[in-house]
C-alpha cells in the first residue's frame, strides 16, 4: 500500500520526467539530441553517470554521449564496443520489464571484454538493494521497426539503492522517448539535407526530389504537404502511407481535407495558434472510425528555387501511447493503489477547490447564495449547470471543469477578484460553502464531510493477515461508493480511514447518510470463504469558507472520535 507521502514523490518525479522529455525535442541536431538524452538522465532521473551507446552502420556500438563525470567522459567517449559483446550483455542478468540489470556478482566476467567501461572499486553492499559500483543497468532503445537503435547505460543512483518499480518504469519510459527523439533527429537531418539540395542549382533538382520523395514516403511517422495561401490554404496535397494508416483513410480521401477538418473540436484553437513556420502542437486528429488519436504536429515551409509556390510540410508523430502513460501516471499519483479511490492529496485538492479564504459572516441557504451570485454580477457560474452540487453528473469522483470555484487570484479562490481577502469583488460568483449552525436541521444545505473509521479492522489484520485486511478495505470502498450519489466523493486517507464529501445536504440528510453507510458496511464480508465483520464510526463535519481543508478534516475526525467513544466496544463492532 502507498504511504501518504508517496503520491507527492510520484508527482515530483512525473513533473521532472515530463520536463526532461520535453527537452528532447528542442535539440536541433543528432549530437545535441544525444547529449540532451544523457543530461536529462543525470538531471531528472537521479543517476550520477549516464551514457548513450549508439549503433553504427557496421553494427558495433560507439559511446556517442556521456554525462556526469568529465574524467570518465574524456576516457571512453568515442570508443567502440563490438555488437557481439553488447548482445551478450543484453542477455545476461535480470530482465526488468525491458531493462537489463547485471549485478556485480555476475558482471565480473565482463571486465575483460571490449565494451568501453569505467568504474571504481567499492565495498560489498550492506543491505539487499544497495547499489554496488560494479552493478550495471542498461536501457535498450529500439526504432519503430524493432531494430536496436542504441543502449542507455546508467550508474550511481543518488540514493545509493537499486531503483524500485517506480524508478524502473520512469527509466523505461524515458528510454522509449529518447529512441523516438533520436529517430526523429535522424529523420530531421535527412529532411534538412533534402531541403538544402532542393534550394541548390537547377541541375541537382531531380536528384533532390527523389531523395525527398523517399524520405517522405518511407518515413516511419506520418508526413503531409499542404497548400499555403489562397482559397485552398491548408488543403492536403500529399500524404505518406504512415499518415494514411494512422488516420485509417486512403490518400485520395485525405486530399479532400485540411487539418482543420480533421482536428478534434476542442483542439481547433491549438491548431490555429500553431504558426505555419516552425510551428508545433499536440492535438487530436479524427480517424475514419470516428475515434481520435493524439499526435504531435511539427511544421516547416518548403519553397522552390525560384521562390515559387510555398508549401507546408507537416510531420505527424503518433503520441497516443505517451498520452496514455501520462494519464495513467497522473491517476496513480492521485488515487489509492489498493482501492482505486482518490487519495489524501486528491481529497484535499477537491475540498480546497470548494473553499475560499473569505468566511461567510452570516449563514445563507443555497437559494440565498445563488441570489447573491446573481445580484448585479453577470451570469450564473457554470458550476450551477454542471450538476446539482457543481460536480459532473456523468461519473463518480470528478469535478466539473474548468473549476467553477477558482478565482484568477489563486488556485483555490484565495482572494475574490476586485477585492482583497474578505471583500466581495464586483464579479464574485463563488458560491460560498456554509455549515448548519447546530446539529438540528434548520434548512441550511452545505458540504458535509463524513469521516469514517472502521471498528475491529486491526483484529482482522492481526488474526487473518494483511491479505484479508486488504480484501476488506476493497469491499468497504465498494460499498461506500455504491451508497453515495454520483456527484459525491469517496476517498481513502490511509489505513482504515475513509472520507465522504457530499454537497447540498442538511444536518438530518448527513445523519441519515452516515446511518445508511454504516448499515452498508455491517453485513459480513466473505474472504476466501470466511465471513468477517467490521463496524464503522462516522463523524460529520461541515466545510465552510474561511476554513482550510485540514481544518475541515480535523473537525470531522474529532467528531468521529466523540461518536466512537459514545458507544461500547461491542456496540461499535456491531455497527
Amino acid at each position: 500500500m502507498e504511504t501518504e507521502s508517496e503520491p507527492y514523490v510520484r508527482l515530483a518525479t512525473l513533473r521532472q520526467l515530463h520536463r526532461v522529455v520535453a527537452e528532447l525535442n528542442t535539440a536541433r541536431s543528432l549530437a545535441d539530441t544525444l547529449q540532451t538524452v544523457v543530461d536529462g538522465i543525470v538531471v531528472g532521473l537521479g543517476y550520477e553517470l549516464a551514457c548513450v551507446n549508439l549503433v553504427r552502420p557496421d553494427g558495433d556500438l560507439v559511446v556517442a554521449a556521456f554525462a556526469g563525470d568529465p574524467a570518465a567522459e574524456a576516457l571512453i567517449t568515442g570508443r567502440v564496443g563490438s555488437r557481439a559483446s553488447w548482445d551478450r550483455r543484453l542477455t545476461m542478468g535480470e530482465n526488468w520489464d525491458g531493462l537489463r540489470f547485471i549485478p556485480h556478482s555476475e558482471g565480473w566476467v565482463l571486465l575483460e571484454d571490449d565494451v568501453p567501461q569505467w568504474h571504481t572499486d567499492g565495498p560489498d553492499p550492506r543491505f539487499e538493494d544497495e547499489w554496488h559500483p560494479e552493478d550495471r543497468l542498461y536501457a535498450p532503445m529500439y526504432a519503430t521497426g524493432g531494430e536496436l537503435l542504441g543502449v542507455i547505460s546508467v550508474d550511481r543512483p543518488r540514493n545509493g539503492r537499486r531503483p524500485g518499480a517506480w524508478g524502473r518504469e520512469a527509466l523505461q519510459m524515458y528510454a522509449f522517448q529518447a529512441a523516438i527523439a533520436i529517430s526523429n533527429a535522424r529523420l530531421r537531418a535527412n529532411m534538412q539535407r533534402a531541403l538544402v539540395r532542393l534550394e541548390r542549382e537547377q541541375q541537382a533538382l531531380r536528384a533532390s526530389e527523389e531523395s525527398f520523395r523517399q524520405a517522405f514516403e518511407y518515413a516511419p511517422s506520418g508526413m503531409a504537404i499542404a497548400e499555403m495561401g489562397g482559397d485552398q490554404h491548408g488543403r492536403l496535397l500529399r500524404t505518406n502511407d504512415a499518415l494514411c494508416r494512422l488516420l485509417g483513410r486512403p490518400a485520395s480521401v485525405l486530399r479532400r481535407y485540411s487539418f482543420s477538418d480533421l482536428v478534434h473540436p476542442e483542439d481547433i484553437g491549438t491548431l490555429l495558434r500553431t504558426s505555419a513556420e516552425g510551428g508545433r502542437a499536440e492535438l487530436r486528429l479524427g480517424r475514419r472510425d470516428g475515434t481520435y488519436v493524439w499526435v504531435s504536429l511539427r511544421n516547416s515551409v518548403v519553397a522552390d528555387a525560384a521562390d515559387g509556390p510555398r508549401f507546408l510540410l507537416t510531420h505527424v508523430e503518433d503520441i497516443e501511447e505517451r498520452k496514455r502513460h501520462e494519464l495513467q501516471l497522473a491517476h496513480r499519483a492521485s488515487h489509492d493503489s489498493l482501492t482505486g479511490l482518490p487519495n489524501s492529496a486528491e481529497l484535499r485538492s477537491r475540498l480546497g477547490a470548494r473553499l475560499c479564504r473569505r468566511p461567510q459572516s452570516a449563514r445563507a441557504t443555497a437559494i440565498e447564495a445563488l441570489d447573491a451570485a446573481y445580484e448585479g454580477r453577470g451570469p450564473v457560474p457554470e458550476a450551477v449547470g454542471a450538476g446539482e452540487h457543481g460536480f459532473r453528473p456523468d461519473g463518480p469522483h470528478t469535478f466539473a471543469g474548468p473549476d467553477p470555484f477558482d478565482f484568477p487570484g489563486g488556485p483555490t479562490g484565495l482572494g475574490p477578484p476586485g477585492g482583497g481577502p474578505g471583500e466581495a469583488g464586483p464579479y464574485d460568483h463563488h458560491v460560498h460553502a456554509v455549515a448548519p449552525a447546530t446539529d438540528v436541521d434548520d434548512g441550511t444545505k452545505g458540504l458535509a464531510v463524513l469521516f469514517c473509521d472502521l471498528d475491529g479492522f486491526k483484529s482482522i489484520n492481526d488474526r487473518f493477515g494483511h491479505h484479508t485486511g486488504d480484501a476488506v478495505l476493497i469491499e468497504v470502498a465498494r460499498r461506500l461508493t455504491t451508497g453515495v450519489r454520483d456527484g459525491d466523493t469517496v476517498a481513502r486517507l490511509g489505513g482504515d480511514e475513509f472520507v465522504v464529501l457530499a454537497d447540498g445536504l442538511g444536518a438530518a440528510d448527513a445523519a441519515d447518510l452516515a446511518v445508511r453507510l454504516r448499515n452498508a458496511i455491517i453485513p459480513p464480508i466473505r474472504v476466501d470463504g470466511r465471513p468477517v465483520r467490521v463496524g464503522a464510526s462516522f463523524g460529520i463535519g461541515w466545510a465552510s469558507c474561511g476554513m482550510s481543508a485540514d481544518e475541515v478534516l480535523r473537525s470531522a475526525d474529532q467528531r468521529m472520535y466523540i461518536e466512537k467513544r459514545s458507544r461500547s466496544k461491542a456496540h461499535r463492532r456491531a455497527g
